[in-house]
């Protein structure tokens, strides 16, 4: 059975939120709490990384990768990683470093949650912040 996912950043996780799951290529050296485990099925390569590249083309070959790895072994991971925590109904937390209330902010962990629920029909909440709406500046006398 899946366990039940949610997402957030390491700096904005809580112990409340559930057990924290690292899915980043490095370690966060600041972040003192026990993790449950390391999700390396979803855990972007260094290559993917080093990439530097625009979020859609990241997303597409973040997809491909996904996609190589399939969904029954990523699965069988986040199973394996709740068992071992004996997290029953508790939430594995996937965690990254990415902030997204910073406007025009993205990351990997949303990027896996569309995609297991396209995949599974498991929607996945962000625990972190929500990013911010952009405001439109008031019109000037241009505008008008």
């Amino acid at each position: 059975m899946t366990p039940n996912l949610a997402t957030c950043t390491y700096q904005e996780y809580r112990l409340a939120m559930g057990l924290p799951v690292r899915t980043t290529a490095g370690a966060a050296r600041f972040f003192t709490e026990p993790l449950a485990g390391h999700a390396q099925a979803i855990t972007p390569t260094r290559q993917l990384l080093a990439a530097n590249l625009p979020e859609d083309a990241y997303e597409f070959q973040y997809r491909r990768m996904l996609n190589e790895t399939g969904v029954d072994a990523i699965r069988a991971e986040l199973e394996f990683i709740a068992r071992r925590a004996a997290a029953g109904d508790t939430p594995l937390v996937l965690l990254c470093f990415d902030v997204l209330s910073k406007p025009g902010n993205w990351c990997h962990r949303s990027h896996f949650a569309k995609w297991w629920e396209e995949q599974t029909g498991q929607a996945i909440p962000e625990l972190g912040s929500k990013p911010r709406e952009v405001r439109q500046a008031p019109p000037t006398l241009f505008d008008l």
